[in-house]
This record gives C-alpha cells, sequence and structure tokens, in this order.
C-alpha cells in the first residue's frame, strides 16, 4: 500500500480532511497492526486521524482488521462472557472494575479480562488484579481453559495483538493517545458469545460508538467509565446504554446532581488498601455502591438474554 494518497487525504486538517471507507480503513489499520507502515508515515497517519477523528466508516474498518488478527478465547455453553477492557488505571478513586468482574462471576456469568497499563501516574489495574488473585494466562488457550473452569479469565494486549500493542506504545512517544486507544476498549476476544463493556471518558466518544455499535450489531453496554477504566462512578451512577444486537435502549438513565465523595469509600488508595476494600464488599461487611450493583444486574441481563428476534 502507498500511504502518501491516504495522508493526503486525511491529514488536510479538522474541516477539510475526507474520511477513508470501510475498505480503505481496513487495509490500513491492518497495514498498521502489522507492523508494514513506516515510522514517518505512521506518525502522520495517526496525528492526521486525532486531529480529524475517526468516523464511522473508519471504525467499522479498524474493527473489521481487529477481529481478523485477534485470536478467539472459547466461551463454555450457557450465558455469554462479559468483556471488561482495562486500559487506565487508579488515579483519584478506588479502581472498582476487579468488584464489577467479581460480582458478574459470581452470578455465574463468564468474564473476561482485556488491557494494557503504561500510565506511571496511575495504580496499575494489573497490579490490583494481582493482589486479588487474577492473573493473566500464560496462553490465550489458558484462558479458555480459566473460562470453562469457571473463574475470571485475564490477557494482555500483547498476547491478543502485539501490534496493537506496540501502537499503543508510541503514546509515550508522540505524547497523546490515537485510534488504538480508541479500538484497543472495543477487542472482542468472543465474537458472538461476548457482551462487551465499553467506557469512554470524553462525552462526544458516546454518540461515537452509539453509532459504531448500532452498526456492529453488537451485544454491548456503553457508557462513560470511572477514570476511564469500565466501572460505574460508585458516587453517581451514569446513563448505561444496553445494545442488543444493534439496538440500543437505556438500561438506566443517569442520576442527577454532583457527585461528592461516599464515607467509607478511600481517595488515591494503594494497591493493597483497593484489594482489601474489594474484598470487604464482595464479603458484605462493606456496603456495594448502587451504581456498580446497577451495572452488575444489566451486565447478567444482558449475557443471559437470548439473541433477540432483530439479530
Amino acid at each position: 500500500m502507498t500511504y502518501a494518497p491516504i495522508i493526503k487525504e486525511i491529514g488536510r486538517g479538522a474541516k477539510g480532511a475526507r474520511s477513508l471507507d470501510i475498505a480503505q480503513a481496513e487495509a490500513l489499520f491492518g497495514d498498521v497492526l502489522d507492523g508494514r507502515v513506516p515510522d514517518l508515515e505512521l506518525g502522520a497517519i495517526l496525528i492526521a486521524l486525532r486531529i480529524k477523528s475517526e468516523t464511522l466508516d473508519e471504525v467499522l474498518g479498524f474493527q473489521r482488521a481487529i477481529d481478523a488478527r485477534c485470536p478467539r478465547v472459547a466461551v463454555p455453553p450457557g450465558p455469554r462472557c462479559v468483556v471488561l477492557p482495562t486500559y487506565n488505571g487508579a488515579r483519584r478513586q478506588a479502581n472498582l472494575m476487579p468488584l464489577v468482574a467479581q460480582l458478574v462471576a459470581r452470578e455465574g456469568v463468564p468474564v473476561l479480562i482485556q488491557g494494557r497499563h503504561d500510565f506511571e501516574s496511575r495504580v496499575s489495574p494489573f497490579e490490583l488484579l494481582d493482589a486479588l488473585g487474577i492473573r493473566p494466562a500464560a496462553q490465550i488457550d489458558d484462558a479458555s481453559a480459566t473460562l470453562a473452569r469457571g473463574d475470571i479469565a485475564c490477557v494482555t494486549l500483547a498476547q491478543l495483538l502485539p501490534g496493537m500493542d506496540r501502537l499503543l506504545g508510541l503514546r509515550l512517544r508522540l505524547g497523546v493517545r490515537g485510534s488504538g486507544h480508541t479500538m484497543a476498549k472495543l477487542i472482542d476476544p468472543c465474537p458472538g458469545r461476548s457482551v462487551r463493556v465499553v467506557a469512554v471518558t470524553h462525552p462526544e466518544y458516546l454518540e461515537r460508538m452509539h453509532e459504531f455499535l448500532v452498526a456492529d450489531r453488537a451485544r454491548a453496554m456503553l457508557m462513560r467509565g470511572t477514570e476511564g477504566e469500565a466501572y460505574a462512578n460508585p458516587r453517581r451512577r451514569p446513563a448505561m446504554e444496553a445494545f442488543r444486537e444493534g439496538v440500543a435502549e437505556f438500561a438506566w438513565q443517569a442520576e442527577a446532581g454532583g457527585a461528592p465523595p461516599l464515607e467509607g469509600l478511600p481517595e488515591a488508595p494503594a494497591v493493597a488498601e483497593n484489594a482489601a476494600l474489594i474484598r470487604a464488599m464482595l464479603a458484605g461487611e462493606v456496603a456495594i455502591p448502587q451504581p456498580i450493583a446497577d451495572q452488575v444486574a444489566a451486565l447478567v441481563r444482558l449475557a443471559r438474554e437470548e439473541q433477540t428476534a432483530t439479530a
């Protein structure tokens, strides 16, 4: 592929740029994931996409490139597997993503956590998961075996898509996030047997991801994450949109009002303190925040429901 014509189209700025169609986007992102794009051209492409932002067709094309390269994790018969991405880590609040995972799993629903961490200013979610006894699988097949045993599976981005792992690693060189950070949270190792939790940080991405999940005919939950992580803010429930094969409805509307600190929830806890808080909630010693309980209930419903008539 020759990249100069593509850069010429997408690199004209936010107002003058033209977008790629689905086939072009798939081919381009496939080359990116396969490491075929030279560094100079890759940097130009990433910055151009960040400035103009990705269109629906481009996201659909990028997803096709990911799906063609992502290994599959087998889900045992029964409910769908809830796929939780983790790419940010905690900064000012306790990270309750592992609590969501364990509460969903306690309902007999398979759970797979996938992600990556490279933020020096945040507490690593993988250190927290390790403190709770949840560790990345050594091999992808091991993740399938873990789900078959009824345990929570965890895989790293480097295992799923080494090319995407390299792409996200460029943030430290470029200084900004790129399309890879958007697409990594959409990775689905269990296509057709999953419920993806799509947690966005910026409000404009809610609309963009809504359009994608409808077009992708996905089974998913879309919400604003907490500090970028895939759990409902315990201080105030965000809107949670449920998608069933492209049909969207609100599982929960957003709560009104502010988001004051909650008594009993520590600010910026260390790994050991965060893990102890989650264990106490699981044991019933500390109340589970209602927004978390609401998110878990909606995910369990999505996982257990049969395929809709519109599929």
